[in-house]
């Protein structure tokens, strides 16, 4: 499995990815990102659809360009007798597999932890479905958009009197791609400690309602059911997106005290402050109307920059609503490389987002775009000690 070109704090991990769409990628991405050997783990004839999403360039799609970097590519039918017994091989070199296959499909094909940690009792067996490996769901297929309704998101999210708004990209998903390589790392220190691998059962269902806050303690303990909003907020005022003279957006925020002040001042009504419901944010929540009313009147009267450079100056919280346009010329994106170029052999050069943080003294990086299907097939393999004539053996029983 060695081969990659990197090095990195993660340098050394040997990582199997046999997920597909798009959490237990994403998350197998991310430790590849920092220097994991990933050896992404495709069916012969049924590519990770994620391939096939979205705008694809000369027939190359896109998305796998970005969720296939840093991954060598393998093909391999866990089905087939030749391909189960290739991939315990895999295993017992592995330091972490990562699969979404629905609860029993591993099982079905003698392929789970007890077979798994046979090979080598150090794995960590990583398992990210839409609803978890046991309850009255488990059985069922998940997506994202289920867990972005199932767990309050799209009831929360919208206009007070428009219909739930689902997010148009893969929230849930992405969630829980970050919870799951977070959950490898919590079980990799155990295995440091005790020398054992273990079984990682992440439902993408859950991740999401973490992130959603204290919404569960507030019902629990006061029946309290969090309503529709649209762009304010209950906790704070004014926040909202205000259209400017030359027909931008820009969005404020007012979280604390000190900035709503500032704000209130810089669009010239200091008067509000001495009201006695201004002194908390869930008082000026409920008083919005009036600084909405403030606020969205004088931005209207300027254009964007004359409003984002009037609240830099006051040290008040605004940014402009960028599309991806504005994203790719953001001055602080920029500073930062948030997204930058890689020279892909065969789109030539790429910008995509970069690797998720910064680490002073062992950088991430980012070695290769997403390979074609199978490209590493036959070197992964062979390193792994496998001769030219079981490959073709493979191949002729239709496990490669």
């Amino acid at each position: 499995m060695s081969g990659h070109t990197g090095t990195g704090p993660l340098g050394g991990l040997r990582v199997l990815d046999l997920a597909t769409l798009f959490a237990g990628p994403l998350a197998a991405t991310m430790l590849g990102d920092f220097g994991a050997e990933v050896v992404k783990i495709e069916h012969p004839s049924q590519p990770d659809p994620s391939r096939g999403h979205g705008p694809s360039k000369d027939g190359i799609g896109l998305w796998w360009k970005l969720l296939g970097r840093n991954k060598r590519t393998i093909t391999l039918d866990l089905s087939k007798r030749g391909g189960r017994s290739t991939l315990l091989r895999l295993a017992a070199e592995a330091d972490v597999i990562i699969e979404n296959f629905r609860p029993g499909t591993l099982e079905k094909w003698d392929l789970g932890w007890e077979e798994l940690s046979a090979a080598n009792p150090r794995l960590v067996l990583t398992r990210v479905t839409g609803f978890g490996q046991f309850g009255p769901y488990a059985h069922r297929p998940g997506f994202g958009t289920l867990a972005e309704a199932m767990s309050g998101f799209a009831a929360i999210t919208g206009e007070p009197d428009a219909p739930p708004v689902l997010p148009p990209f893969g929230l849930a998903d992405s969630i829980a791609g970050l919870a799951t390589a977070y959950a490898v790392m919590t079980a990799l220190a155990a295995r440091d400690r005790t020398g054992e691998g273990q079984v990682v059962d992440m439902a993408i269902i859950e991740p999401i309602l973490t992130v959603l806050g204290p919404q569960p303690i507030w019902y629990d303990q006061l029946g309290h059911v969090q309503p529709r909003t649209g762009n304010r907020s209950a906790n704070n005022a004014p926040r909202n997106t205000y259209r400017t003279a030359d027909g931008s957006w820009v969005a404020v925020s007012t979280s604390a005290q000190s900035i709503a002040e500032r704000v209130m001042r810089l669009v010239g009504r200091p008067d509000v402050i001495d009201e006695p419901w201004f002194a908390t944010g869930a008082d000026r929540a409920r008083h919005a109307d009036v600084l909405d009313g403030a606020v969205g009147a004088w931005i209207a009267e300027r254009t964007r920059d004359e409003v984002l450079a009037a609240f830099e100056k006051a040290e008040a919280a605004a940014a402009p609503i960028q599309d991806v346009r504005d994203v790719m010329t953001d001055p602080q994106y920029q500073a930062l490389d948030t997204v930058t170029t890689i020279d892909d052999p065969e789109l030539g050069p790429l910008r995509m987002q970069n690797v998720l943080f910064r680490l002073s003294a062992t950088p991430g990086a980012i070695h290769w775009a997403g390979r074609p299907h199978g490209a590493d097939t036959d070197s992964v393999l062979t390193e792994l000690g496998l001769t030219g004539t079981e490959i073709e053996a493979l191949r002729a029983e239709g496990a490669l």
